[in-house]
């Protein structure tokens, strides 16, 4: 038993499980889930389709804390690749073709990936910080969507395109498999090839790894991509949700929850070890924080001190010095000593 409460997932996994009791408690229809025409629906479902974004940004988060980075600009690469797509699919003047609605989305995924290897580029090549470097495409980044779609809020009509948010197939939403498809993909590159050894190796001694012949510069370069490209892909899942670009509220505040998820997880923001299914289990409990806020009747804006104390209760139970703190107390605490064993003691 001590061997699994040391493990770094026990504690989120703890807390999930805890947030899935007291919603079970207070409805306990929160666990049911009907089959209309052979989809699946229930709150467990809703969870699963609404955590998609946060867990395509999450998973890149925890691949660029890993090297010792952060990337604020996250929120502002999921406006403007709304932006981008709809404001294409908009102005084609066939937004129901599915040829239309392809190159809108391949349009807004590789304008995000360019802004994503742009900020690698900034800390990689030109060596600046990277909280500066994604600082300045997080306050530019809302202004480009801004230009993008000339300061209106672009809505369009197309069902191939509402299909990527409010589709299903075999059952479950699409949202769904487009997260899986990319936890599944970062966990083979990461731990069915040594780009993960190497990433790790570069977030823990950038300098001795740099010695050893890792190629550190071109690595940092890849996750940032990376995460740019992930960005770009829950922009589409999010302008598809509400089929419009909204260039002030798309995203917003996403980097908060996603450095908020990988932290739960137990992934250390110095950079190194790193856990993707950790991150995967700090979305979870994010998502279902804010659907037990939601169901509770608390003001949505009152939702992020929830979230803080959920952080800081798994940060503390995962902290190793409160963990020593607490076994040497019990440790310290005095034994009863039994009268006969003195006695004997006292013979000998």
């Amino acid at each position: 038993m001590k061997t699994v409460a040391r493990h770094r997932l026990f504690w989120p996994v703890v807390a999930l499980i805890a947030l899935i009791l007291i919603n079970t408690v207070s409805r306990p229809s929160f666990l049911s889930i009907t089959v209309n025409d052979g989809e699946l629906y229930g709150s467990l479902i809703d969870i699963l389709r609404n955590s998609a974004p946060l867990m395509l940004v999450g998973v890149g988060m925890t691949l660029v804390i890993a090297t010792r980075g952060i990337d604020l600009s996250v929120g502002a690469i999921i406006a403007i690749s709304g932006a981008v797509s709809l404001s294409f699919i908009a102005n084609s003047g066939s937004p129901e073709s599915p040829v239309t609605v392809g190159v809108g989305i391949g349009l807004g995924v590789g304008v995000s990936l360019i802004l994503g290897l742009w900020n690698g580029f900034l800390v990689s090549v030109v060596g600046i910080q990277p909280i500066i470097a994604t600082l300045v495409l997080m306050l530019a980044g809302r202004g480009i969507a801004m230009l993008i779609t000339q300061g209106q809020i672009a809505t369009i009509t197309s069902a191939p395109y509402s299909f990527i948010a409010s589709g299903y197939i075999f059952g479950l939403p699409v949202p769904f498999y487009v997260s899986l498809f990319a936890v599944a993909t970062a966990a083979l590159l990461v731990r069915r090839s040594a780009f993960g050894v190497l990433l790790e190796a570069v977030g823990i001694n950038p300098t001795a790894s740099r010695l050893a012949g890792i190629k550190s510069r071109s690595i940092i370069w890849i996750v940032y991509g990376f995460s740019g490209l992930l960005a770009g892909v829950a922009g589409i899942i999010y302008s598809s949700n509400i089929m419009a670009a909204d260039a002030n509220n798309a995203g917003l505040n996403v980097e908060v929850d996603a450095i908020l998820a990988v932290v739960i997880g137990g992934t250390s923001l110095a950079g190194g070890k790193f856990m993707l299914s950790g991150t995967v289990v700090g979305v979870l409990i994010i998502q279902t924080l804010t659907a037990t806020v939601t169901f509770l009747g608390v003001p949505p804006a009152v939702t992020p001190l929830f979230k803080a104390m959920v952080v800081i209760a798994v940060c503390l139970l995962q902290s190793r010095r409160v963990r020593v703190l607490l076994t040497n107390r019990r440790t310290t605490t005095p034994l009863t000593v039994h009268p006969d064993s003195v006695k004997v003691s006292a013979t000998v």
